[in-house]
This record gives structure tokens, sequence and C-alpha cells, in this order.
């Protein structure tokens, strides 16, 4: 786990305070034609992402909206060095054409990638600036931080060893110039939050446990396998909670299960939280569960986060243990940030506030979702756990700087103070868009300057724009207020996530704009129209329908501005034969309309981009419904319309198959008739409903001309209805053709058995984790208690891998971790007691390389129920 971090004065922070933590790495996800089209925007627009010639850029994640929209998130190397704070966005619109970039780096890179000291010089800055017992110091990295919106040359040197207590465990990240040698800051993977708890907080509560024969145990099947444990105050060992009825602890710190229910019982709401309210599968995306260590050390005032898992001390006396639902919840998010923003929110100044702030945000949100009468939700942060000895809370979001030090309103200063202060403004900014600002029923939140006052849009909503903003637009340096990049800020990407949820100019969006300014927080948003003006939308967004048939969706109008005027609704971009009626034909803006559309017997089938344009005696705006025509009944259709073929551009001809049963067959077959002179130049490809990207030829052929061949390709892990996309790319000049007609045969079967195989190639690169599904339909009941997962795997040094099977439910079977030693290559069946899950659902082959030098493949897998 690393993150990099480097701005003069950084300093160490070891408890007291809450604090964030370092990134784990994310394997990309989405797609693969979000991912094309985003790398397709990204070579044509390299000056809106500061590339410079040296730069490369790997996709890290990325997210799909409902209507195609998608946001690629990647990485940055300069000269191959890792850029911290070069991590960028791609936006692409619901048509796949470029919708801009988020960006950190205000200008391309120039610097000298060589450094002038050394990597020992670095080790040694690292050991003077490590306050505590050291036990090791890590090899030095050399990479580019670019947190400022600058870069600079700089060493990373990790030192592990323990805190100045003896208990709290180090993990200090060391950032030094790699030019003069000077320390530039530092982090630590470790955060705590240091108290004096006065009970167990959370009450009478349920909690998912696992019954293994006549015991059960602190693992929770519902929430990924995440286990609840007990250091028995040490520091080291962990042993699962286990009982013989099920009824856990007695309420008090007197039973050393008691405070084991308050930390299972947060990590499950966390969970919870961030996958009802977000959709987010748990902490880290892959529906893995969170472990909690309660009992930590002795006399430990602590509880901590190390990228991986939560862990309480017992307070003082070991008779408050410092487990509380906000506490929980805010340390747990930082790994939702740090698996989100490729690198995490820089942990120093405004980024590192605002990385605290979400975590704060998220926690008081977690609180509130509970809706625990013992805890009930708040504005304040830590106010159970009594951290300042006198009933205070550690922090108040309506008014940050009750507590002396944090930032109520933004200032020049705000960048250079400690992270958990310069949380005050965003912390300020979510309780007036959740409540408005002046006196409130959670207390007074005080305007700064002379902001107007305002009224709250609700704290449902307000999460959910800070969470669309994390998720889709932050950088890793995204400040309050940028002036080399000004639109690299938390300001300009909330009004973004507001236009996503509720429309440009929205009432929502003005909130969004009148609670930064009540904190100070200015911006150079985009003036909103003057006059009357207007959103619409379509739900649902897309459709399919057989030829003679017909579908409905509804056309939702909303006021953005002004006052309210009449739309008329006018519907183009049908295929032949399909007609568009609307009831009524307009509508008072705020109003709705039914948009029907008929297809004719004679249709063609595919899938077409209906533009529905609502014009107004003020305005015109446009939304789009994705028709798609399904093709007759059958597994094999032809698409003989020409399509041409331009020099340096990527085409497609489109096949939508319908009334075909389960999957394609592992013996598909794609016949290709290409007229084209020059056939070296082109790279033809098959691409499946799904988005999945099956390569045919890539530049094979030579100068010969014309393709006329039929390739037998496996589809047998793709559904064989949808609409089905031949892509051919001519990646060079001069010589030009077009697309003659192509025919698909999927050769269907019948719904598989509770068997399947995948057998696509998985690389599995350093230090990565990588999966491969297999869905299963069809069946019924539950798996079998000696089910099978045959696994072949090709890969040196099989020590280095973490093989494991994920259920549909996200519950985690360990087949192996790490052993095998030096030993090559996996070929094995493991037999796996899966009782407890239902077959039918994608299940994964997950594996983890967990060390450097040896790489390989998933080769193939096969699961039987």
């Amino acid at each position: 786990m690393r993150r990099s971090i480097a701005i003069a004065g950084a300093a160490l922070l070891m408890g007291g305070v809450l604090l964030g933590t370092a990134p784990a790495s994310a394997a990309p996800s989405g797609s693969a034609s979000a991912v094309d089209r985003a790398g397709q925007a990204l070579s044509e627009h390299r000056a809106a992402a500061a590339a410079s010639g040296a730069d490369a850029f790997s996709a890290y994640r990325t997210i799909t909206d409902a209507n195609g929209a998608a946001h690629v998130r990647y990485t940055r190397t300069y000269h191959g060095l890792r850029v911290y704070g070069g991590d960028i966005v791609v936006h692409t619109s619901s048509t796949g054409a470029y919708a801009g970039t988020s960006v950190g780096l205000a200008a391309p890179l120039t610097l000298s990638p060589t450094a002038k000291t050394s990597s020992a010089q670095a080790k040694a800055v690292a050991r003077q600036n490590f306050r505590g017992t050291i036990t090791s110091i890590g090899d030095s990295e050399l990479f580019v931080d670019a947190s400022s919106g600058a870069g600079k040359l700089a060493w990373e040197t990790v030192v592990t060893g323990w805190g100045p207590d003896r208990q709290t465990p180090s993990k200090l990240h060391v950032i030094s110039d790699a030019v003069t040698g000077a320390y530039l800051g530092a982090f630590d993977e470790i955060e705590t939050v240091a108290g004096t708890g006065n009970s167990i907080f959370s009450g009478t509560v349920t909690v998912d446990t696992t019954l293994s024969g006549s015991t059960y145990s602190m693992v929770d099947p519902s929430h990924g396998n995440g286990r609840t444990c007990d250091l028995n105050n040490g520091t080291s060992t962990c042993t699962t909670f286990t009982d013989t009825d099920n009824v856990w602890g007695n309420g008090t710190n007197s039973n050393r299960q008691s405070a084991g229910v308050d930390a299972h019982y947060g990590a499950a709401l966390t969970f919870d939280y961030y996958k009802n309210v977000h959709g987010r599968n748990g902490i880290f995306g892959n529906g893995t569960g969170v472990p909690s260590r309660v009992h930590y050390g002795s006399n430990y005032v602590n509880a901590f986060w190390d990228g991986a898992q939560m862990t309480y001390g017992d307070g003082s006396g070991n008779a408050n243990p410092l487990v509380a639902i906000d506490v929980a919840g805010h340390e747990m998010s930082h790994g939702v940030t740090e698996n989100v923003v490729s690198g995490g929110l820089t942990y120093s100044g405004e980024s590192g506030g605002l990385n605290e702030a979400t975590s704060d945000i998220f926690g008081t949100s977690v609180e509130f979702y509970a809706n625990n009468t013992s805890d009930p939700g708040d504005y304040l942060i830590g106010e159970e756990i009594n951290i300042n000895g006198d009933g205070t809370p550690l922090r108040w979001m309506y008014n940050p700087g009750l507590d002396g030090a944090s930032h109520t309103c933004w200032s020049t200063s705000t960048n250079s103070v400690d992270v958990h202060y310069s949380s005050g403004p965003a912390n300020h900014f979510f309780f007036n868009l959740s409540e408005g600002t002046g006196a409130t029923s959670w207390g007074t939140s005080p305007l700064c300057g002379s902001a107007p006052g305002m009224v709250g849009i609700g704290r449902a909503k307000a999460e959910k724009i800070w969470f669309r903003a994390l998720d889709v637009y932050f950088t890793s340096n995204t400040k309050y207020v940028n002036t080399t990049t000004p639109s690299n800020t938390s300001r300009a990407y909330t009004l973004s996530a507001a236009t996503d949820l509720y429309g440009l100019c929205s009432a929502e969006y003005k909130a969004v704009q009148a609670a930064w300014t009540a904190v100070n927080v200015a911006g150079s948003d985009a003036a909103c129209p003057a006059g009357n003006d207007f959103s619409i939308s379509a739900s649902p967004a897309s459709g399919s329908v057989n030829p003679g048939g017909t579908l409905t969706s509804t056309i939702s109008t909303a006021l953005t501005n002004g006052s309210a005027q009449t739309i008329n609704l006018t519907a183009s971009g049908l295929p032949s034969g399909a007609t568009a009626t609307f009831s009524p034909t307009s509508v008072t803006t705020g109003g709705s309309s039914t948009l029907t559309i008929a297809t004719a017997a004679s249709t063609p089938a595919g899938t077409y981009n209906v533009v529905v344009t609502g014009t107004g005696t003020s305005a015109t705006h446009t939304t789009t419904y994705a028709l798609t025509v399904n093709g007759p009944p059958g597994c094999s259709q032809t698409n003989a319309t020409d399509v041409t073929i331009p020099d340096n551009t990527t085409v497609e001809s489109l096949i939508t198959i319908s009334g075909c049963t389960g999957n394609a067959g592992a013996g598909s077959t794609v016949e290709v008739h290409i007229v084209h002179t020059y056939i070296g130049d082109l790279v033809v490809s098959l691409v499946a409903p799904d988005g999945t990207v099956y390569t045919l030829a890539n530049r094979a052929g030579g100068s010969a001309d014309n393709i006329d061949t039929t390739y037998t390709v496996n589809l047998s892990s793709e559904v064989a209805n949808g609409t089905w996309r031949l892509r051919v790319q001519d990646a060079a000049s001069n010589d030009t053709g077009y697309i003659n007609s192509w025919t698909l045969n999927l050769t269907s079967v019948a719904p598989p058995t509770c068997s399947g195989t995948n057998g696509s190639d998985v690389t599995i690169p350093d230090n990565t984790t990588v999966n491969s599904p297999i869905t299963i339909s069809g069946c019924t009941g539950n798996a079998g208690s000696t089910s099978t997962v045959e696994v072949h795997i090709v890969h040196t040094y099989v020590g280095d891998l973490v093989v494991s099977l994920v259920a549909p439910d996200g519950t985690v079977y360990a087949l192996r971790n790490r052993t095998g030693g030096s030993a090559d290559n996996i070929d094995q069946t493991f037999t796996v007691n899966l009782s407890s899950e239902v077959r039918n659902g994608t299940w994964n082959l997950r594996v983890q390389d967990a060390a450097s030098v040896d790489t390989g493949y998933i080769n193939s897998w096969t699961l039987t129920l």
C-alpha cells in the first residue's frame, strides 16, 4: 500500500485526532467499450490532460452511468516514473463523445527524471524524521510529486516501526527532494483516534454471525465475511469471537464480547450504507467485508485504520473500548476514498482536508443511517467517545471553529494547516447544504463574510452529491480554491455532481453554489440562464422491442430557472417504419408526457438514438432514448448494409439477436466480408452486448486486398440476445474501403447445467488482484457441500498468489493462500462446501499477486456446483 505526499512543513500526526489513510490498488473495472472510448478521447485531447510526450496513462477504474455516459480514471507515469497528483478522469457522453477531463496538473511536466541525490540519502532523511522505534526501512522509490499541480522529483521511503507509546504501529512514508535532499513531508499509513470512552455505545442490536456445527462465530456472511476478533490486550494474535447460543455480550465491558458487538455492528452498518445508499459493494467495492479487531494493547486510548482493517483499544484502565458508530464509519470511509480516487486525496493541505471531511461526512451519514436510539444521528464527530475528556465532541460540522483550531470559513491559510482543521470548510459546507445556515435544530451555522443565508436541500440529497463528486470527479490533488487549475476544485466538482443528479441550474445546483459561498469558497461557475429555462429527461432512457411492437417512456421536464413555459415535444432519429407520439404533445414546465414508439414489421433490427426535443417559448433542450429493435428470432443474423471505412477511423456495423435461448456457443462463427485495399491497415473485432471485445484480425494480411473470412470464436460466456457490433479500425492512411456484409452465428446452447468454464486468459500483473467470472443460470436451489473448483493458472513462483472463489453474494472462499513456494503453475481441483450459497449468479475466481517479479495469467477454470 503506497501513497505519496510532499509539502513543506508537513508533520507526522499520531493520536488525538481522526486521521486518513493511504490508498490500496484497484483493478480497472467497467466495460471494455467505455475504456476504449475514453482512450480514444484521451488520445485526441492530450492537451486537456496536461500530457507531455513522456507521459503514459493506465486505466484505473470506470464508472458507467445508466444513460451510457462513462468516467474512466487513469494513473500517469512520466519517463516511467509514477506521478502522484497526475491522475485524471476522462468523461464521455452517452453517445461516446468526449465530455471533458478532470485534471490536477497545471501544465505538462518538463522536469529532468534524473535524481541528484541517492536512495541512501533518502533513507537517512527518513530515519531522522521517524519518531518511535524503527523495525525496518524499505527501499526508496523515485517518483514525481505533482500534488501541488506542478512536478517535483522526489524520493519516497517507508519506515516501519512503533510509535512513541510502543503500542501504536507505524508505517511512515517520508518524502525528500531528489535534487536537494531536503525533507518535504510525511504521512503515516496507520491512522488513529485518541480519547477516553465512557461506555459501549450501540445498545442491543442484531448482528449477523456464522454457525459451524454447534458453535457460532462472529463472521458476517451478509457483509463479505467481515470478522470481528479479540486481541486479548495484545498487538498481534487476534482470535475470532465464538459463542454457543448466538447471544453476544451483556452491554458492558465486563463481557469481552460486548465491544465486539459494537465493532461488528459498525462494520455492517458502514457496508450497508455504501451499498444501499450509493450502490457501492462495501468499503472496497468488491463485496469484501472489513475485519475489526478489539481489545488492542493495554490501556490503549486509541483506535486506528491501517488501510485494511479497524483496530480498537480499550481506553484508560482497559475499561472503555473506543467503539462508536461514527468513528467506525469515519475510519472505514478512508478506505472508500483511497480506492475510489486513484492515489486517494493527497493527505496534506486542502486536499487532505477534503479527505478528512469526506470521512466526517460519511461517518455522520452512517450514524444517521443506523437510526440507533442509543447513538442517534447528529452533526458532531466522536461525541460518544468523549475524546477531550470533558464531554465535548472532536468536531462540530455546523460550526467547525468551536474546537478552537478548525477553519469555519476558507481563507488563504487553509492550505497550510493540519488536515483535520482544513476539513472545516467542507464539513461546514455539507451542513449548510443539508440543513441551511443560521439557527437550526442541530446548532447555529454562522455565515462567512457577507454571504447571504440559504435553505438546505436535505441530507439525503447532500450526501449523494458529495459521493458523486468523489466517485466521478475528484482527483488526488483537488482543493477548495485553485489558482493554477481553477477547474480542479471541490466547488466545481460538486456542481458537476449536482448537474448530473438534478440538472444544470436546478434548485440543488444553486444550493451547492450558495453553500460554498457561505463558507467563503468562491468559484468561476458558468452563469445560469437569466431567463426562463428547463431540463428534460427520459425514464426509462432505453428499451427493446420486436418489429411490429411498441414501447413507452416518460418524458419529464423540470424548472431550472425563472418561470414555467409551454414546451412542445418532438422526436427524431427513428428507424424506418417507426413512429413516435406524445401524450400530451406539449407540457408546462414541471409536467411530463408519455412517449410511445411504434415499430413496423419491416423496421430493421439495430440500436437507434432517438432524440426527443423540447421546444419552449424561451429555450430548447433535448434528451436521448436508446431504442433497440430486435432481429427476427434465431441465433444467426446478417447485416448486408455497406459501411464506409475512411482512413484512420473506427466504424461499426450492428446485428441484433433476439429469441435465442441462453448463452452463445463455444463454436460461434463470424463471417466477415470487407472490401479494402491493403488489409494490413485493419483491426477487426467483434463487440458483445456487454462491451467485451473479441479481436478477429489485428493488422494481418499485409498488402493483400479484401477480407472474406469466417472466424470461430468461443462466446460461451456471453448471453446470446442483444446488439453485437463488428468494429473495424483503419489504423493507417492511403487505403480505404467498406464493410460489405457480415453474418453472426451464435450456435446458442440451452441454459447451462450447474457447471461452467471460463477459458479466457486473464493476465495477473505484479501486486494486483484480478477476477475471472462464470455465470450460472437455470439451476435450482443451493450449491452442494462437495462443489469443485478446477483451476489452471500459469505463473512462476506460485507462492506469490492468493486464490479465492467469490460467491454471487460476495462471500469469499480461500482456496490457496501463498502456498507452493517457488513452484510454477497451479493445476488443481479444490473441493468446497458451498451448501449455504444459491447456485445461480455470477461467481468469480479471484487471484491476488502479493509480491513482485513473477507474473502470469489465469488460463482457465471450471466451477461445478
